[in-house]
């Protein structure tokens, strides 16, 4: 997650498509060339943030990310049991 201030989208904004769909709370940024979903507006904080995917972005030689599995069928439940957030 990354503050919307925080947000800079250097290249490609003309190859971006976005939808929405049941609440209609996030928003789904894909790439229109590959369907990759660079980043989105999560439903968990649909003001003030932005879902970067790690996978689009380029890190320091010695930089390690960690993943956590998500539950994303049964959202709420796996929200609520904080399964979206990685702890020590």
């Amino acid at each position: 997650m990354v503050r919307e201030d925080h947000f800079i989208l250097h290249q490609g904004e003309e190859l971006l498509s976005s939808y929405r769909f049941g609440e209609s709370r996030a928003e789904h940024t894909f790439c229109s060339r590959c369907g990759i979903k660079p980043f989105y507006r999560p439903r968990s904080h649909p003001i003030g943030f932005r879902s970067v995917n790690a996978r689009c972005l380029t890190f320091a030689p010695d930089v390690t990310l960690t993943y956590a599995d998500f539950d994303g069928q049964n959202w709420e439940s796996s929200i609520a049991a904080g399964l979206h957030c990685l702890t020590d």
